[in-house]
């Protein structure tokens, strides 16, 4: 099939298949970045904004978190949310107007909270309220990432065209080992999420099955 009649699941299922690409790999010690799990984005069933790409993505985050803790390496959470005016979200923020505006995550409203499957530990985890689409941009995570000594950085949530490839680029662009479980990240549709797995793969991070990282994170040692 010629690439031009592809669609973004074929392109990214044939770079899959085709010949293997050198991967960055992992390093000796890596982090876990969660990328917007909240409410807004993986609640489908009460949020017209969320996505749902993979319908164990929440499960298989959960299970990355556990076994990052048991190994004592960070685990990130990063969520969006404003203030009532929301001044805090920019320009950004001017881009549509209604109930379901970005600008309209409120700080303290469900749609701006962690999804309540997740096990988070706030004693233990580190939890990130970031304005912008980069889980890099403005955010403490360079120097809690340099303090631990991190080489590799683990990226899941949402939206796979948005806030994680900003994440991953920034990143690979501060010289981290960028991992992406596609299992773990989603979009609002699969033609945007499959075209940047696809660019991610190519670019800018290893996309690899959620299990490649399972059994990475159990045969680790510090």
């Amino acid at each position: 099939m010629e690439h031009s009649n592809m669609t973004a699941r074929q392109l990214y299922e044939a770079l899959k298949s085709g010949p293997a690409r050198r991967d960055f790999g992992f390093g000796k010690r890596a982090a876990l970045v969660n990328v917007d799990v909240q409410h807004a984005y993986t609640r489908p069933d009460e949020f017209p904004t969320a996505y749902e790409t993979d319908p164990r993505q929440v499960e298989y985050i959960d299970r990355l978190a556990k076994l990052m803790r048991e190994r004592d390496l960070p685990v990130v959470w990063t969520h969006v949310a404003y203030s009532d005016s929301g001044d805090d979200c920019g320009v950004w923020g001017t881009r549509s107007d209604g109930p379901d505006a970005l600008q309209n995550i409120k700080a303290g409203s469900r749609r701006s909270q962690l999804d309540d499957r997740l096990t988070i530990d706030p004693k233990r985890d580190t939890i990130i309220n970031k304005r912008m689409a980069s889980a890099f941009h403005e955010t403490h995570l360079p120097s809690l990432l340099n303090f631990h000594r991190i080489d590799t950085v683990i990226v899941t949530g949402g939206s796979t065209s948005g806030c994680v490839r900003a994440t991953a680029v920034d990143s690979l662009s501060r010289g981290y080992r960028t991992i992406v479980p596609e299992e773990c990240t989603a979009d609002r549709h699969e033609s945007p999420h499959f075209a940047n797995l696809y660019d991610l793969k190519v670019k800018y991070a290893d996309v690899v099955p959620v299990n490649t990282v399972f059994a990475w994170l159990q045969a680790w040692q510090p």
